[in-house]
């Protein structure tokens, strides 16, 4: 049975049982999508920080699947894994997305999607009212089709708080294009507060060993705390150490995979993550009293995800000669001209700039067991309650 096939089946077999049972399966379509899509972007960059937001790029592909029909609407479901289409799947993701702003106590987040459209470019009323309910999206007329059009501002709908509002802008790369054209921009941001902060005085400079073998010296945060903490393998018998750090509030946790072996890179360990060992581990965790070290670190990305979706077998979307989006504009030609991404996120004492390192280091505890992210490691930020990845990436590099 083909792929897109499997994950629909394991979709529908949920619905009749409930919105628990839908909230598991689409939990793990969606954290499938999300380790996809971490590895598609790791394979590519050479050992160096990234993050992406699995949430920020399904927003715009789900919002094209109203409007996607024949087999671009199936390329579209078949890189999602689901569709929204399906009434119980929209009505559940519209709940999930309405309650975003709502998690505001303590953690700062923010998912937004902007669609730039060729200005004159007549499109479905239904179309239209989907956008405006969908999380916090927005149309925004541009005129696409000049070659010199000025530039979308990369973080474009990154400070939205209501569809509608925002700048007016066009896509960076001349397209030159006589078709009428779409372009999408999406971004995710996150800053949380700790449940329990890290004190800034408690922050050392200690060694980090990169993916490369290069030590640095980097601003090390320590706290000895109450935390949730196991031990595991992967798939291929490698052992990992998964910490979880949750924010203030409960909004949202960060989750740390170290490698427990210091001779095992990341690149052993990242082609074998699956949703069920990430059900696994997030759902296996046991508290424990513990010495911390996490580095402060800071990572912005921008990702033009045409070529991965391309990769993955979305073309005919970037297709003016094959793109079926007829439930937008009944307009011949009309395709999705850019596909741009950012996502950023920041981990530090909760925003506190750290003393000058002139103390003596911490003193070891030898019967409190350590983490110590002193080596590259991998993150994704996890919603407790739909248990959604709302982004995942990778420190090799703190001071990068």
């Amino acid at each position: 049975m083909p792929p897109l096939l499997v994950a629909l089946f394991l979709l529908h077999s949920c619905f009749p049982q409930g919105d628990g049972h839908l909230r598991e399966g689409l939990t793990l379509l969606k954290t499938e999508f999300a380790l996809r899509l971490y590895q598609s972007v790791a394979a590519g960059r050479n050992g160096t920080n990234f993050v992406i937001s699995p949430a920020g790029v399904s927003l715009p592909l789900e919002i094209l699947q109203f409007g996607a029909e024949g087999r671009t609407g199936r390329q579209l479901a078949d890189a999602l894994g689901y569709t929204v289409q399906d009434q119980k799947v929209k009505d559940f993701l519209h709940a999930v997305y309405a309650t975003l702003p709502n998690c505001s106590q303590g953690a700062e987040m923010e998912l937004a999607c902007s669609l730039f459209v060729q200005v004159g470019t007549p499109l479905s009323p239904c179309f239209v009212e989907q956008v405006s309910w969908w999380a916090n999206s927005s149309l925004e007329p541009a005129n696409l089709s000049e070659p010199n059009a000025t530039t979308i501002p990369a973080n474009a709908g990154a400070s939205r708080q209501t569809a509608g509002e925002g700048p007016v802008g066009s896509p960076g790369e001349q397209v030159g294009a006589t078709s009428a054209q779409l372009a999408l921009v999406s971004t995710m941001s996150f800053q949380g507060t700790w449940r329990k902060r890290f004190s800034p005085t408690d922050t050392k400079l200690l060694p980090f060993t990169c993916a490369h073998g290069l030590v640095l010296q980097v601003p090390m945060m320590h706290q000895t705390a109450e935390v949730n903490y196991g031990q595991f393998q992967d798939a291929a018998g490698h052992q990992v150490g998964v910490l979880e750090l949750p924010y203030l509030g409960s909004a949202a946790s960060l989750f740390l995979v170290l490698p427990r072996d210091k001779d095992v890179p990341l690149g052993h360990i990242e082609p074998h993550l699956t949703a069920s060992i990430i059900r696994l581990w997030t759902t296996s965790l046991r508290r424990a009293r513990m010495d911390v070290f996490l580095p402060r670190f800071r990572i912005q990305n921008q990702f033009n995800l045409k070529s991965i979706l391309n990769s993955w077998g979305v073309t005919d979307l970037f297709d003016p000669l094959k793109a079926n989006l007829k439930g937008i504009s009944g307009q011949d030609g009309f395709y999705v001209s850019e596909a741009i991404h950012n996502a950023k996120i920041e981990v530090l004492e909760e925003g506190t700039k750290a003393s000058a390192a002139t103390a003596l280091l911490l003193l070891k505890r030898s019967r409190i067991p350590v983490f110590k992210a002193d080596r590259p490691f991998i993150f994704f930020l996890r919603e407790p309650h739909t248990g959604f990845v709302f982004s995942i990436g990778r420190v090799s590099n703190p001071l990068n």
